[in-house]
């Protein structure tokens, strides 16, 4: 079995920059058609499309926001129409927004957080599912974190908990839509460097400190999650669902 993934449909949610691009771009590699969908930036979106264009594979980028139910539902008719129906789905879309200490958090910034992570994923994949059934070999890949392990960085409670319950959400959606012939995972990254996540809410010096502690002996690259999800949603992967992919370097053995 093989990570040939020619003539496969997918959309990518939070595929302007970063992960999401190297995700979009990485599927492309493998013979995917990608849908590249963003929020608030547009011309990154269009800079993704270029890059798998450049892979000669279809793209087109999908403006929606992901904690709405009707972009939801909108995005998906559009992305399946362009693509001529679905066989990947990869929930990337998330957000910290915010570093907060619990005593001192908000309802507002926690409820934004949980919406950005957790209930967008949800929607997408409430959404998508009726088209990922007429495909044959349906995938999901959900986007946790290291944090849902650790508990996250400081201010991160409300990010550690929506992405744990991604987790949870990931091993119970498989179980409801295996006799489908849909398979759902999920990844987990550490320390990811050189993305917009780390570089706005974490200082140098804490960068530094967390990439000495990796014991293979250094960060994460956006390209190390996009290899991990071309496998997930490749053939070699299909007696495999339910299941968390940690890409952390080995801080977290479990």
């Amino acid at each position: 079995m093989s990570a040939d993934l020619n003539g496969s449909r997918a959309l990518v949610t939070g595929a302007g920059h970063g992960i999401g691009r190297a995700i979009a771009v990485a599927l492309a590699g493998a013979g995917a058609d990608v849908a590249v969908h963003y929020h608030s930036s547009a011309g990154e979106a269009g800079q993704t499309v270029s890059a798998v264009g450049a892979l000669g594979r279809r793209a087109k980028a999908f403006h929606a926001d992901v904690t709405v139910s009707g972009d939801v539902d909108r995005l998906l008719e559009e992305a399946t129409g362009f693509l001529g129906g679905l066989d990947i789905l990869v929930c990337n879309a998330g957000h910290l927004i915010g570093r907060a200490k619990i005593a001192e958090m908000t309802d507002a910034h926690f409820d934004q957080v949980i919406a950005t992570n957790l209930t967008s994923m949800f929607r997408t994949c409430r959404a998508a599912l009726p088209h990922l059934a007429r495909s044959s070999a349906g995938r999901i890949i959900t986007m946790s974190s290291l944090a849902a392990h650790n508990g996250g960085g400081p201010g991160s409670v409300a990010y550690a908990a929506a992405k744990a319950g991604v987790r949870g959400f990931t091993k119970g959606l498989a179980k409801e839509v295996a006799a489908d012939g849909i398979t759902v995972n999920a990844v987990a990254p550490g320390f990811i460097k050189g993305t917009a996540f780390h570089d706005t809410f974490t200082a140098p010096a804490a960068q530094q400190a967390m990439e000495a502690g990796i014991p293979v002996g250094r960060a994460g690259t956006p390209e190390d999650v996009g290899a991990a999800v071309v496998h997930l949603a490749s053939p070699a992967s299909g007696f495999l669902t339910a299941t968390t992919v940690d890409i952390d370097g080995g801080v977290w053995p479990r």
